[in-house]
């Protein structure tokens, strides 16, 4: 274990394109995303400079970059923090959620052809093996997949683009609960993967906040417990 509560392996490698600010920050990102960073943890531009191997000064521009959007809190005399969401914060990310993902399976189930069926098939099995082997990342990452397959299948670019800004925070939010959603959310994958190859527009929506909803009870109820 780092100093910082980095596992080993969880530093992303720094590729070479583009300025190296930017790489940072989606560095720092993806470990806060995939909870490698805790929410609350305190974070040390020192340590992190050195375990992404650059100097202090692209770190510090990532933090307050990050502050700015509400991944990090900067705190007078303490230093950067994770952030750590409130209820209210998580209640209201995943109602947005539901309102744009349900629109998104009622036109993936319009719109939907036989190969992009097949893609969410096939990416739901891979889904069904990463929970038998208890891969949470690997699962995190293949629900986004799928979900974000659906809203590709949609077709609408403008309900896209609004996805793709929380889809972050959505994969934020389900890291911690996924090992407790399990095979059931795959479950609803696979009713939602039906409705969509049966052009139940109707069933689909409904399936999908469904589902949707599942995740947002889940939060909370790991939230209480």
């Amino acid at each position: 274990m780092l100093s910082t509560g980095l596992p080993q392996g969880a530093v992303p490698k720094l590729e070479r394109p583009g300025p190296l600010r930017d790489r940072v920050y989606e560095a720092l990102l993806e470990l806060i995303t995939i909870r490698a960073l805790q929410p609350g943890q305190h974070l040390v531009e020192s340590e992190l400079a050195g375990h992404l191997g650059v100097s202090r000064q692209p770190v510090r521009e990532a933090l307050q970059r990050l502050n700015t959007e509400g991944w990090v809190d900067l705190r007078p005399a303490q230093g950067a923090f994770v952030h750590e969401p409130t209820d209210e914060e998580a209640d209201q990310l995943l109602t947005v959620r539901t309102l744009l993902e349900a629109e998104a399976a009622r036109l993936a189930a319009a719109n939907a052809g036989s190969a992009g069926i097949a893609v969410l098939e096939e990416l739901c099995a891979q889904g069904e093996k990463a929970v038998d082997a208890d891969d949470v990342d690997a699962a995190v990452a293949l629900n986004a997949r799928f979900h974000a397959k659906i809203m590709e299948l949609a077709g609408n670019a403008v309900l896209a683009e609004l996805a793709a800004q929380v889809d972050r925070r959505v994969r934020w939010y389900y890291t911690p609960i996924a090992r407790q959603r399990g095979r059931q959310s795959w479950i609803e994958h696979r009713e939602l993967i039906a409705a969509i190859a049966g052009r139940d527009q109707r069933r689909a929506t409904e399936l999908m906040r469904e589902h949707t909803e599942h995740t947002r009870t889940s939060y909370h109820a790991r939230q209480r417990s």
